[in-house]
């Protein structure tokens, strides 16, 4: 399987995370996450002036825990070191009148998305099609293409991120 070829101590380089953690996070997003991968075809505007609208086709890749324990989104969202950690607006009042809870939600995309399948697949369950579907994805790409820095780790190098 290719998860198996997957070398988590360059992972682990980049930000120490407690086995432990990981695989609470794994189980807490097999239960209150989702994730959405997709390749679909957009609309947007022609290049340089050009009148008109045109189409492209693009993938969007996402990942995102919603929840209304508020301690835990944003303890997720400080160990991963990655994404966005926002609230839901509430709409509408249950049935016996009490509105809803607030809700929050932490939310990453594209190689952020890639960073955590890295770290969470070897406990994931449920969501593990999709997180193979992640990996795969980045590994097929896991190379420089057209002078631009496709690998994760290079980036964060070239970025000085790290």
């Amino acid at each position: 399987m290719f998860c198996d070829d997957i070398n988590l101590d360059s992972v682990d380089e980049l930000q120490m995370i407690p086995e432990t953690d990981r695989a609470y996070i794994a189980g807490l997003f097999d239960g209150e996450g989702s994730i959405y991968y997709k390749k679909v075809r957009e609309k947007k505007k022609k290049h340089k002036g050009q009148k008109g609208y045109r189409y492209a086709n693009a993938w969007r890749i996402s990942m995102e825990i919603t929840m209304t324990d508020k301690s835990v989104i944003m303890w997720v969202h400080e160990i991963l070191g990655c994404g966005t950690f926002n609230h839901k607006p509430r709409k509408g009042l249950r049935k016996d009148g009490t509105p809803f809870l607030k809700q929050y939600k932490w939310r990453c995309t594209f190689r952020d998305a890639y960073y955590v399948c890295t770290l969470i697949w070897p406990w994931a369950h449920t969501k593990l099609p999709k997180i193979t579907q992640i990996l795969e994805h980045y590994a097929d790409s896991d190379k420089i293409m057209n002078g631009k820095v496709v690998n994760l780790q290079q980036y964060r190098e070239a970025m000085s991120l790290e």
